[in-house]
């Protein structure tokens, strides 16, 4: 008997910390229950986080405690260590089949949270070990809390709120110092809808030709983001700090100026992306120009004349600000003759104070990315870099990874537009697709985080792809039937659709699009986090 209750411990202690990796994977992408997005995903997935076949196990441990029929106790117990060893090969062999698209990433957070959770889960086998005759109440415990193992893990992070406050303000200080001890540094923030990440690296490599510049790397831009990178890449030779500013709620960025006090903004654009988070398109526009609010008298802002949210914002601050634009011609720096292909963009751009207009070529593809080049223009034009070498920058600029980004793919050519989910960002990467000459393949599992509207946004996509697209291949039944809805109202036929549960069946099933001498042009738009996998 002994032996039996000792291998169920060993079974489900074994489980527990299988499913305490899944359910710390999905608090890490829901950005730790910021703004309770972890909560939100546990209680709208309850079929993984509460309604699954851990319920058998405290069904069977309820039995156990109950009976004192030695024969019943014995088989339940091995029913109960049946379950629960099936369940963690299961799950080990899920993990194989079914790699997360960005893994959990071990860092000090999550391993003080491995402690904590620790502590809880071990209260039961004290429980066992100070009191034999209680093994059946430990038992129980222990299968409710593995049953409850998601809400545990939001139960842990809670507790650890203390201890996190401390550690941020500690890394806020040392950042701060950091900072109020390099006067000279000239910090940009970058902010907006869509095309922050971008917009960062351009504008990162274009100022590198003149000034030693520093940007915040990949796509950390939060407070915690910012401050790891103040603290750990920042140096005293670093002339300029180039800082990509996020937000899913109004007063964010305010807060994150109030960090880095940027004398330089960019908006980028303004959209409905985190519309669900924001509330409404008002807050988002109030949101992101908080940026242009926060510089100093004598800082610059960048704004874009083509944007109705941008212009038609009445600014609360007497700084400089600089115009770009494509339709609008009215602006301190404007594009035009932008042309298309596989091997990228050319461009005219004038500027408002040189009588010439010069050309520009760069290998990133579409209209948006020119606009993202002439915010960069502009503002290195301000801190006085000359034509010559912007347009060697501009040349030397290389694709931002997952951002209409063109790889050529066996026989096909892939336009990864993977990190995009958004309403004018996914139009932009039509558009694109739109110029390539060949067989045209949209890729995607539809646009998130919209709000109320995200049903509209997205079938208003679909029908933007029957204008563009020769064949659609929607990943997630469920997420994209307001797509394939956009789809069939246009007319576009049912034969040239094709629904996915895994992005990764997409690549061969392209293959076999190709007909002719003609190339196949697949756009890959949005690759959505594990948080929204369809089971």
């Amino acid at each position: 008997m002994l032996l039996l209750v000792c291998l169920l411990f060993f079974s489900m202690l074994f489980y527990t910390i299988s499913l305490c990796s899944k359910s710390l994977h999905m608090l890490q992408q829901n950005l730790y229950n910021e703004n309770n997005r972890y909560i939100k995903w546990c209680l709208s997935n309850t079929d993984l986080s509460l309604l699954n076949i851990n319920a058998f196990g405290i069904l069977f441990s309820i039995f156990l405690f109950l009976t004192e029929n030695e024969y019943l106790i014995i088989f339940f117990l091995i029913c109960m260590m049946f379950i629960y060893t099936v369940s963690y090969f299961l799950d080990k062999r899920k993990r194989k089949t079914d790699q997360g698209k960005k893994p959990l990433v071990i860092t000090k957070r999550i391993n003080r949270l491995i402690i904590t959770l620790g502590i809880i889960y071990i209260m039961p086998l004290l429980m066992w070990f100070l009191n034999s005759d209680l093994h059946n109440v430990a038992i129980l415990v222990f299968s409710i809390v593995i049953s409850l193992n998601f809400y545990i893990v939001f139960m842990a992070n809670i507790i650890n709120i203390p201890v996190e406050k401390i550690v941020f303000q500690h890394f806020e200080r040392l950042a701060k110092n950091k900072l109020a001890n390099m006067p000279n540094l000239k910090v940009v923030g970058i902010t907006g809808s869509y095309g922050k990440t971008s917009s960062k690296n351009i504008l990162n490599e274009i100022l590198s030709i003149k000034y030693n510049s520093l940007a915040t790397p990949k796509s950390l831009n939060t407070f915690y983001g910012l401050m790891i990178t103040i603290n750990n890449k920042l140096t005293k030779f670093d002339e300029v700090f180039v800082a990509e500013m996020g937000a899913y709620v109004r007063g964010e960025i305010h807060g994150l100026c109030e960090l880095v006090n940027p004398k330089y903004g960019i908006i980028t654009s303004i959209g409905t992306a985190h519309l669900g988070t924001f509330g409404s398109e008002e807050n988002i526009q109030k949101g992101k120009m908080e940026l242009i609010e926060y510089l100093p008298s004598d800082g610059v802002g960048i704004l874009n004349r083509d944007d109705p949210k941008q212009v038609s914002y009445k600014l609360k601050n007497n700084c400089k600000v600089l115009w770009i634009g494509i339709n609008n011609k009215d602006v301190d720096v404007y594009a035009s003759n932008i042309s298309c292909d596989n091997k990228g963009t050319t461009f005219d751009v004038k500027f408002k104070s040189e009588a010439k207009t010069y050309r520009f070529e760069t290998k990133l593809l579409g209209a948006h990315n020119v606009y993202n080049i002439l915010a960069s223009l502009a503002l290195g034009y301000e801190l006085g870099i000359n034509i010559k070498d912007l347009q060697t920058a501009v040349r030397r600029v290389k694709p931002v990874e997952h951002r209409l980004e063109l790889k050529k793919l066996g026989n096909i050519y892939q336009i990864d537009d993977a990190y995009n989910s958004n309403p004018v960002g996914a139009k932009a990467a039509l558009d694109v697709l739109g110029m390539m000459k060949g067989t045209k393949v949209v890729v995607t599992p539809g646009m998130v985080e919209l709000g109320e509207k995200e049903d509209y946004y997205n079938q208003i996509f679909g029908e933007q792809i029957a204008s563009v697209a020769d064949y659609a291949i929607l990943v997630g039944k469920r997420k994209t039937k307001p797509i394939y809805d956009g789809l069939i109202n246009k007319g576009f036929s049912e034969e040239r659709i094709h629904i996915l549960n895994d992005v990764r069946d997409a690549y061969p099933l392209v293959n076999k699009l190709k007909s002719g001498n003609k190339d196949i042009y697949a756009l890959f738009e949005n690759d959505l986090p594990d948080t929204y996998t369809e089971k």
